[in-house]
């Protein structure tokens, strides 16, 4: 059986209440075993039939309270015809799992419309909110684990989730910059380093932090290797000169490995986005 409850956003309160729209109908039709799951990475770019997932989710600090309790329906009072035009996100509920679609003001519409019973009826101004196709995230509570597309569309829901989408902070940014193996020309400094590169500065100090030192003298020649239409590098400093954001950004990418030769026809690529296989 399937419940739908709504967040409310109350006025004056830190926590919006819960209420209950309908039940006993399919709002959302996902069979959740035929989903293609990757586990969440901000530098994966998702194929169309695969979503996103994070494990022992309750585990996590931005997990909702509702998702820690059991969910029983009594619990919740119907929603009033005043709340209708607040709410936040919508809640579908079907045994173990919970499906979320985040409310925006686009969804919401008032017009004259046909409606088709057994018989004709012409509502006038009648206020209707319109439900995805697909959830914004779906959370398996047997499993544990939250499913979604779109990291940016469910952070209002989770609030915290977006600390996985980190972006490298002035500091962490200036600090790169100063590796050994940098050398900045060109005037090129932390404030002209782009929002997309500070968000790969943040993973590739992640990186840094666990390579070995042998490590990170092959990482060096292996980007010297793809790179030397793209980056200067000189042999005697052991530095990539960095004077542009195109060239921090493949240096970058050389750091997480990106680059790969095909092994039937040996062309050099890069990849886009990457998937641990085992």
């Amino acid at each position: 059986m399937m419940q739908l409850i709504a967040k409310v956003k109350v006025k004056g309160k830190k926590q919006a209440a819960f209420s209950k729209l309908i039940s006993d109908k399919n709002i959302y039709v996902v069979d959740t075993k035929d989903l293609q799951l990757v586990p969440y990475a901000p530098d994966h770019n998702l194929d169309e039939d695969t979503w996103f997932k994070i494990d022992n989710f309750s585990q996590q600090p931005f997990c909702i309270e509702l998702l820690k309790k059991a969910f029983v329906s009594s619990e919740y009072n119907d929603i009033s015809s005043g709340d209708f035009g607040k709410i936040d996100y919508l809640c579908a509920v079907e045994g173990s799992y919970y499906y979320f679609q985040k409310i925006t003001p686009s969804l919401y519409a008032t017009r004259n419309s046909l409606s088709f019973g057994e018989k004709v009826q012409l509502e006038k101004n009648s206020k209707r909110l319109f439900i995805q196709t697909l959830p914004d995230a779906i959370y398996d509570k047997a499993e544990d684990v939250l499913v979604f597309k779109n990291l940016v569309a469910i952070s209002s829901i989770f609030k915290g989730i977006d600390q996985l989408y980190k972006e490298a902070t002035n500091e962490e940014v200036t600090l790169f910059l100063q590796q050994p193996f940098i050398e900045l020309a060109n005037d090129y400094v932390c404030s002209k380093v782009s929002k997309p590169n500070r968000k790969r500065v943040a993973l590739a100090m992640n990186t840094l932090a666990s390579m070995p030192t042998d490590i990170k003298v092959k990482m060096i020649a292996y980007i010297s290797d793809y790179c030397t239409d793209k980056l200067t590098y000189d042999d005697e400093s052991n530095k990539f000169n960095i004077s542009t954001d195109e060239e921090l950004k493949y240096l970058l990418y050389g750091i997480e490995q990106r680059f790969y030769t095909t092994v039937l026809d040996d062309e050099k690529r890069l990849a886009n986005s990457i998937q641990i296989l085992a």
